[in-house]
C-alpha cells in the first residue's frame, strides 16, 4: 500500500488526465523522464513516488508540494503561487540528518539566477552544526558580499539561516530583523521592512548609511533567509591591535620623513642649477 504522500500524488495525476492536461499516464511518466513501468507500480500501490519524482511533478506541472506534504490547500499552484515558489534542493547524511549547505560569494550570482538545478547546489560545500536548533528545518549559510551591513556585519562574514516558507512572507518577516534575499539577479543580506501586505514589497534597510534603501517587489523574491547566527573570522586581542596600528604609524612617519628628505635633497637640487644658469 502507497504511503500518504504517493496517494495524494496519484489523486494529482488523476486530475491531470481527467482535465486531458496529460494524455496518458505513459505520456505523464516521460513528460517527467521517469520509466512508464515504474509509474505503473506507483499508480497500482506497489511502490512509493520518489522525491525526484515529485521535483519534476512539481516543476512541470504546478503540483502543490504543500497539499502533496500536508493535504492542505488545492492540489495545483495558481501562476501567481508559483512565482515566487522554488523547489529547494536538499542534502542529506548517510543517517538521514540534513546538512548546512554553504553559498559562497563568487557562487552566489549563478545561485541567484539558477532555477533550482540540483546538479548546482550538490556542487556547493556543506557542514553542520552541534546545536540542535540546526537539526530542524532547512537552513543555508551565506557569504556576506560588501560592506552594506557594517558595523553589524562585514565582508568576509557567513551567516547562517533558516529557510521562510513563501507562504509565511506576509506574516513572518519581522520588520529590522536581519535577512538573506534572494532576488532573480542578486544574494544580498538586508534588514527590512515588510510591505507585503501592503504593497506586495519589501524595503531593504542597509546597516551603512553611505548605502540607501531599496524596495523589491513580491514577484523578484525567489527566497527568504532569516539570519540565525554569523561565523566571523577570529580577530586578535584590543591589545595586539593598538600594538599593530602603532606599528603601521611608525612605519608612516618613517616613510613621510624619507619621503620629506628626498623632496628637500631635490629642491636644492632644482636651486642650484637654476643659479648655475
Amino acid at each position: 500500500m502507497n504511503n500518504v504522500v504517493s496517494q495524494r500524488f496519484i489523486k494529482c495525476h488523476n486530475k491531470l488526465r481527467e482535465e486531458k492536461r496529460v494524455r496518458s499516464s505513459r505520456a505523464f511518466a516521460l513528460s517527467l523522464e521517469y520509466l512508464p513501468q515504474s509509474l505503473s507500480e506507483i499508480l497500482k500501490g506497489r511502490r512509493d513516488v520518489t522525491i525526484e519524482l515529485l521535483r519534476k511533478a512539481v516543476a512541470t506541472y504546478k503540483i502543490n508540494p504543500v497539499y502533496i506534504m500536508t493535504g492542505d490547500g488545492p492540489m495545483f499552484m495558481t501562476d501567481e503561487t508559483n512565482q515566487s515558489f522554488r523547489v529547494l534542493t536538499t542534502i542529506r547524511t548517510p543517517q538521514d540528518d540534513e546538512l548546512i549547505i554553504h553559498v559562497p560569494q563568487p557562487a552566489q550570482s549563478s545561485y541567484s539566477s539558477d532555477l533550482g538545478d540540483p546538479a548546482f547546489v550538490q556542487d556547493l560545500p556543506t557542514f553542520s552544526l552541534p546545536d540542535y536548533k540546526y537539526k530542524v528545518g532547512t537552513h543555508r549559510s551565506f557569504d556576506v558580499p560588501g560592506d552594506s551591513m557594517e558595523p553589524t556585519l562585514f565582508e568576509g562574514d557567513k551567516v547562517v539561516c533558516s529557510f521562510l516558507e513563501p507562504t509565511l512572507w506576509e506574516s513572518g518577516i519581522k520588520d529590522n530583523f536581519a535577512y538573506v534575499i534572494v532576488t532573480r539577479s542578486d544574494v544580498v543580506v538586508r534588514r527590512v521592512k515588510n510591505l507585503i501586505g501592503e504593497s506586495k514589497e519589501l524595503e531593504l534597510l542597509p546597516e551603512n548609511k553611505f548605502y540607501e534603501s531599496r524596495r523589491v517587489t513580491q514577484a523578484e523574491l525567489r527566497e527568504i533567509w532569516y539570519v540565525r547566527a554569523r561565523i566571523t573570522p577570529f580577530l586578535p586581542s584590543p591589545q595586539n591591535i593598538q600594538r599593530y596600528v602603532h606599528d603601521e604609524m611608525m612605519q608612516l612617519k618613517e616613510t613621510i620623513a624619507q619621503q620629506g628628505q628626498l623632496i628637500g635633497k631635490l629642491t636644492t637640487a632644482v636651486d642650484r642649477l637654476g643659479d648655475k644658469k
